[in-house]
């Protein structure tokens, strides 16, 4: 499959499991709808525009419109489902879990056009995977995941190396990515499943 195929499929499934994720967030925090609408939208687009500002390249959503279409079918389709969506957590967790594994990779698929060394790449993937989401929990008014004892961006960081390890044993585009992506769902899940985190900052008494 070509390289940018992949590239594309993983954007645009990313964009829309996100968007349902800010949506089903804005609805649990009770926003108006023009507020759920901005919290969907820079949840399925916030990582990716840092990205690319980054990058110093053209923002995706802006010379390619359908990722903006999609955030608008992730709302329509959230908001008719909303009630079901609001009463399952898991739900949401899904949504979010799924999000950031797409992403990861996507990110450091769109960095390897530019040459940058494997540190770098891993770096562009977890700003992918979580920034929207950070920027969805300030809007919020949480603390974004990122920063809090959940195992999170440790998951992308594991996914992206692993696609890096994948790379360098030979293994295709398309079993790398799948691969990949699945590394970071289990790594995310049992960590939610058997309570694992970070140990967390404390002061001394």
């Amino acid at each position: 499959m070509d390289f940018n195929n992949i590239i594309f499929w993983l954007s645009n499934l990313g964009t829309l499991v996100f968007a349902i994720s800010g949506f089903i967030t804005a609805v649990n925090k009770k926003l108006d709808h023009f507020g759920a609408f901005v919290i969907a939208f820079v949840t399925g687009l916030g990582g990716g525009t840092l990205r690319d500002v980054l990058l110093n390249t053209d923002v995706a959503w802006i010379y390619d419109p359908i990722n903006l279409y999609l955030v608008i079918i992730g709302v329509i389709l959230a908001y008719f489902l909303k009630d079901r969506f609001s009463r399952l957590r898991k739900m949401l967790f899904l949504f979010d879990t799924i999000g950031i594994s797409l992403f990861t990779i996507h990110g450091l698929q769109v960095a390897q056009k530019y040459d940058l060394n494997g540190f770098y790449l891993i770096i562009f993937g977890v700003i992918t995977a979580t920034f929207g989401g950070a920027i969805r929990d300030i809007l919020c008014d949480e603390i974004p995941l990122i920063f809090r004892k959940e195992i999170y961006a440790t998951a992308c960081v594991a996914g992206a190396v692993a696609y890096l390890g994948f790379e360098a044993i030979g293994f295709s585009l398309v079993l790398k990515t799948i691969l990949s992506c699945a590394i970071i769902i289990v790594i995310r899940t049992v960590a939610v499943i058997k309570n694992y985190s970070i140990p967390v900052l404390k002061e001394k008494v």
